[in-house]
């Protein structure tokens, strides 16, 4: 019987953690650090995600069977080289392949080379040629720090001084550190943005259903981006043919590309599109599970997980081996007043247990943390509520009954997910 650990605390890592405890063949999960629900599945283990040789060593001393990356910041930190160099399985990328993510810049030049198709850019780190550059592009335009900035780092200017204000943010004021030294700006697609994500092991890859994320904090897609405010699986008016074009002219074209630089990518390739039609297009590359879409597609996976990532990590991966249930899921964000600016923590939160006892509910818990008193919120994104149904309606309203049992001082979240169910 397998000890498998998961790095990572958010909602995403609850959800794999959950997944992978339903194997036959797992015996122990761990999540490092975790967060308040994982303490009531796995073992929370106080190492941060970036702390490499805390996790080696932990991994070592428990014989640890596989290692999943959930949080980009450990594949970014050189975990999996680590694991990797001491003949341990690990299931994500190394620091060179998660470039696609930590690195905007290298993820469009990539797709250049690949002839992967996106919207026109240039990459600058003078904001002094950024401005300029801006000043002859036709409105609106994207401004994206390169690197990591936890899904924040994105501006859609729809005026020239927005897009002003935005490398004077990013590139002067330093909003995201170092993030945004480098900065891409690339012309606006038109059309419905959505997510993809493929599990490799460095040559073969398999599609997951397609998804549909909710980034803006408010309904109606309003306000300023966040991590992601929902999700729903599958999108209907995604067809066969959009997969195919996704398959052979996205993710085909990725892993060759990262493998001629000497960089295979294994792990969760996570390819932001935007479809228009029967144009297909990358918004932009992630190198891991989704989050929350990995909440999502772990209500509607079908299979051995613990042993689909293992094969993957061995790089002998069996489409097979993937199945997915038939229906609909959706996954509720619930947020902290405030998010995703400045927010407080600490607040109590009621009604779980009688959501969680809700039909075809399962609560994946995010920001929180346990104390002798219950439990409290401890970060922007506090819970995710998923649920299964038959339909998107189904789910839906399975969805939105269980958060009206929910309650912390100050709770947000969209009404709207799941709603934006066919192409406009």
């Amino acid at each position: 019987m397998a000890k498998v650990l998961v790095i990572g605390s958010g909602g995403r890592e609850h959800a794999l953690a959950w997944k992978l405890a339903q194997s036959d063949s797992v015996d122990k999960v761990f999540v490092a650090p975790g967060n308040g629900g994982t303490a009531a599945i796995a073992e929370n283990v106080p190492v941060q995600f970036t702390d490499v040789d805390g996790l080696l060593k932990f991994a070592q001393d428990n014989q640890i069977d596989l290692t999943v990356i959930g949080q980009e910041a450990a594949s970014d930190a050189g975990v999996v080289d680590a694991f990797q160099a001491a003949g341990l399985a690990i299931f994500g990328p190394t620091k060179a392949a998660t470039q696609v993510e930590s690195s905007k810049a290298f993820s469009k030049l990539l797709m250049q080379e690949q002839n992967i198709p996106t919207a026109q850019f240039q990459n600058f780190d003078d904001p002094a040629k950024a401005l300029a550059y801006i000043e002859g592009r036709r409105l609106p335009i994207v401004i994206k720090a390169s690197g990591l900035a936890e899904g924040k780092g994105v501006v859609i200017a729809q005026t020239l001084k927005e897009a002003q204000e935005a490398i004077d943010n990013m590139m002067v004021q330093k909003a995201f550190g170092e993030s945004g030294t480098t900065v891409v700006i690339e012309d606006f697609l038109s059309g419905q943005e959505v997510s993809m994500q493929a599990l490799c092991d460095g040559t073969t890859s398999v599609l997951f259903p397609a998804s549909q994320d909710h980034k803006q904090i408010f309904d109606g897609d309003k306000g300023p981006n966040t991590g992601g405010m929902g999700v729903f699986a599958p999108v209907l008016w995604v067809t066969p043919d959009h997969l195919k074009t996704i398959e052979e002219k996205v993710v085909q074209p990725a892993l060759a590309g990262l493998r001629q630089k000497g960089a295979a990518f294994t792990g969760c390739l996570y390819p932001g599109l935007m479809i228009d039609g029967t144009d297909v297009n990358v918004v932009e590359f992630n190198a891991r599970f989704g989050d929350p879409e990995a909440e999502t597609y772990m209500r509607l996976f079908e299979g051995d997980l613990y042993k689909t990532l293992l094969d993957c990590s061995q790089g002998k991966l069996d489409a097979a081996s993937v199945g997915w249930k038939p229906g609909t899921a959706i996954t509720v964000a619930l947020a902290s007043a405030g998010y995703p600016g400045k927010y407080e923590k600490g607040k109590t939160i009621t009604g779980l247990e009688e959501a969680a006892a809700q039909p075809d509910i399962v609560l994946f818990h995010a920001g929180t943390a346990q104390d002798g008193q219950g439990c409290k919120t401890a970060g922007g994104r506090v819970l995710y509520v998923t649920a299964y149904g038959e339909s998107i309606e189904d789910a839906r309203s399975k969805a939105y009954a269980a958060i009206k049992l929910i309650n912390f001082e100050g709770m947000q979240y969209r009404t709207d997910i799941g709603l934006r169910s066919a192409p406009v």
